[in-house]
């Protein structure tokens, strides 16, 4: 098909199985449609796949196994696959030369600078099969020496990184790639590590107003495609839960206040943030009850299928998880009919 030629998707006719398996992103080993990335596709149902350094060789070898992913589903009478990847540039980027080595957004302190860099990370996206980028980071970490995002956030104040970080986006999205702004509501003044585990926040919710949420409000008047949740702590938000399972944040401040109608997914659910302190049906239910569409579990194991197995269980359990899940693959599914087309 051609790349204009956008097929629709509809709900009708989803089972149980296609509804619980589109709010899974997953990771997978391999560089070619084998057994494992088949049983995501054909059994689980995923809504779709993440690359990491694992799957990829160069581009050709790329090219093809996203083609043949999504042909994998085409078959499997599917949705298209998200298949997204981590290319911010600098200290976080996937793809090696002989793609276009950039060296990340501290380097990145004018317009011009932000829409090269997004007009090409889309072109050397899209042309090798991916639809979806996990950037532009939209932490502001200034004024924070010892921050953990400190190498990866764009310079400056919570202006200059939503001028940045908007310019990033609808660059990125004008060229057909489905940006996703990451770690709301912010994590740019943590000093620890959520790979390693949890870290807390006691910032100030009004101090947040006026410093971490102003990219991502930026972010959303520019129709991002997605927003990353972190897995931090914010105490004086939420004081049990990370923002990836937290209701007061995920669907009373992201979805309510801000009014973000788009894809809200978590963070990696295998970070030592989340598997150190929660198991997954705890998670899964958090973030159903949140309103968060999608999940991510990014290495293979019996995470994937768990997290699949507990939305399955939650359609059988009310009417109101069947109604978010109906909600949920609506979202995504409206995602995947305006960037995604059949390969």
């Amino acid at each position: 098909m051609a790349a204009t030629d956008k097929r629709p998707f509809s709900l009708s006719g989803f089972s149980d199985d296609m509804l619980a398996g589109q709010r899974l992103v997953a990771g997978f080993e391999g560089t070619t449609l084998n057994d494992d990335l088949k049983y995501l596709i054909d059994t689980l149902k995923v809504g779709g796949i993440i690359l990491f350094a694992v799957n990829l060789e160069h581009p050709d070898q790329i090219r093809d196994l996203c083609a043949s992913a999504q042909a994998h589903a085409a078959a499997c009478r599917l949705p298209p696959l998200f298949v997204a990847i981590d290319q911010e540039g600098g200290q976080v980027a996937r793809l090696k030369p002989p793609f276009t080595r950039f060296e990340g957004n501290p380097s990145i302190t004018t317009d011009d600078q932000a829409r090269h860099f997004a007009r090409i990370t889309a072109s050397e996206l899209a042309g090798i099969g991916v639809n979806m980028n996990m950037a532009p980071v939209l932490d502001v970490a200034d004024g924070v020496t010892d921050s953990v995002m400190a190498g990866r956030a764009f310079a400056g104040g919570p202006r200059e990184v939503a001028r940045l970080g908007g310019v990033v986006i609808e660059e990125m999205q004008k060229n057909g790639i489905m940006a996703v702004g990451k770690h709301f509501p912010g994590i740019g003044r943590t000093t620890a590590d959520s790979h390693i585990d949890q870290p807390w926040l006691a910032a100030d919710p009004a101090e947040m107003e006026t410093t971490d949420l102003v990219p991502f409000k930026t972010a959303i008047e520019r129709d991002v495609a997605g927003i990353m949740l972190s897995h931090i702590r914010y105490t004086a938000l939420d004081p049990d839960l990370p923002a990836s399972m937290s209701t007061p944040i995920a669907k009373t401040l992201l979805r309510e206040k801000l009014g973000y109608e788009g894809l809200v997914m978590t963070d990696d659910l295998d970070m030592g943030a989340i598997r150190n302190h929660h198991v997954m049906d705890q998670v899964v239910r958090c973030a159903d009850r949140a309103g968060i569409d999608m999940v991510l579990v990014c290495h293979k194991g019996p995470d994937r299928k768990k997290a699949v197995e507990s939305f399955r269980e939650l359609l059988e359990t009310s009417d109101t998880h069947r109604k978010q899940a109906l909600c949920s693959v609506e979202r995504i599914l409206r995602a995947k009919a305006r960037y995604l087309c059949r390969i």
